[in-house]
């Protein structure tokens, strides 16, 4: 990686204390590894000094959003079942839906301490695959922080599988997720409430160089696995360095530095730390150098952010090179004329990939009819050379290019 001239770096880590200590609204997502021991059990010891540190944050009047993962570790804990069980999405499922209460009933005891009211939020996909669920959740999020009250966020496991099914389902089935583990649902939070920074608690120091004794030093010298401090563009070089999930939790490194990515386009700042650090959110807060931070200095409108990141690609449109090129080339919309063929099926308002004659997506948009709609304009179009050209199937505003996201 290319190192930064010394000037810039040092106004670069000006400007990463300036936004820490000015953040105003937060995010704090805490990992499995950070809510529970190794028995699956909550663990006080790492919690309660987190929670003192969130509660001092909201009277320093921050507002400040919980992202808890631990509720199915949680209920697996409390039903006896062994970590092999936990391959069957129904029986994760199962221990989500004990663990869910077990895990707000101790937040519920440790913020009311410190006289930090507390609302639990569950969410799943719809909410952010649909624009009038999405712009309900903001409205209600909004209320909530104005009521001066912490929202604690997890997916609703008991319903929702995207979290719960395991990579290979997914890749099996081709459908895109909005969201299959905590840490990109928090960035995602970001997003819609244009959150300042996003806190990614884990029980690593942050992005590491190398991973622990990977240059097999016999003493088992950790030194090897500097954490990046300063990241301004999430790039495939650092995507290699990101290791697989964590034994406990659904997510990894890889999807922190996606999480991150979204906090950058939202315009936030983004940052990956050991939770298990002691007073970790009053250091960072200060503006001490901890962990990796994710900065960037461009962000992305709220819609397109939500074509971008938080909405499922239904289905997929095939264009000729002329829509091709009038997309890509200046401010056209995409016209029924255009397009050779509907795949897959998808609503109104759905969010749909835009590929060219070999299959390659170049755009996405909010298409505004449904796919059996779509096709039948393309049969007219097609039957009649000078037929309904004027019917728009995805408006300028309402598209994404590729090279932009």
């Amino acid at each position: 990686m290319d190192l930064l001239d010394p000037m810039t770096q040092q106004d670069l880590e000006i400007e990463r204390q300036r936004r820490l200590r000015a953040a105003q609204r937060v995010v704090i997502k805490l990992g499995t590894s950070v809510v529970t021991g190794t028995g699956g059990e909550i663990c006080a010891d790492r919690i309660e000094p987190l929670v003192r540190s969130i509660a001092a944050l909201k009277k320093a009047n921050r507002q400040v959003v919980l992202v808890s993962s631990g509720a199915v570790g949680l209920g697996a804990a409390r039903l006896g079942l062994h970590q092999s069980r936990l391959k069957d999405v129904v029986v994760r499922q199962a221990c989500a839906a004990v663990g869910q209460s077990l895990l707000m009933h101790a937040y519920e005891q440790l913020f009311r301490v410190h006289d930090v009211k507390i609302a639990q939020v569950l969410l799943t996909e719809d909410d952010f695959t649909n624009f009038r669920r999405y712009t309900t959740l903001r409205r209600t999020m909004e209320k909530l922080l104005k009521l001066g009250v912490l929202p604690i966020i997890n997916e609703n496991d008991t319903v929702s599988t995207a979290e719960l099914e395991y990579a290979q389902s997914s890749v099996a089935s081709g459908q895109e997720r909005v969201f299959g583990d905590n840490d990109r649902l928090a960035a995602l939070v970001v997003s819609k409430l244009e959150a300042d920074a996003l806190i990614l608690l884990t029980n690593v120091d942050g992005l590491l160089l190398h991973k622990p004794n990977a240059r097999n030093n016999v003493d088992g010298d950790e030194e090897a696995a500097m954490p990046i401090p300063l990241v301004e563009e999430v790039t495939d070089e650092l995507k290699t360095i990101a290791e697989g999930p964590s034994a406990g939790g659904r997510g990894g490194m890889l999807t922190k530095l996606e999480a991150a990515q979204i906090a950058m386009q939202a315009g936030g700042v983004c940052v990956i730390a050991n939770g298990m650090k002691p007073e970790i959110l009053d250091r960072l807060f200060a503006g001490e150098q901890i962990g990796t931070t994710f900065m960037s200095t461009s962000r992305m409108a709220g819609k397109r952010r939500w074509i971008t990141f938080a909405a499922s690609v239904r289905g997929r449109v095939i264009v000729n090179d002329g829509a091709r090129a009038a997309i890509l080339g200046g401010k056209a919309s995409l016209l029924a004329s255009g397009v050779m063929r509907v795949e897959q099926q998808f609503a109104p308002q759905d969010v749909v990939s835009i590929a060219d004659c070999d299959g390659r997506e170049f755009a996405r948009g909010i298409i505004n009819c449904a796919s059996e709609v779509a096709a039948g304009l393309i049969d007219e179009t097609s039957q009649q050379p000078m037929g309904n050209r004027s019917r728009v199937l995805v408006t300028r505003d309402n598209l994404v290019l590729s090279e932009q996201r």
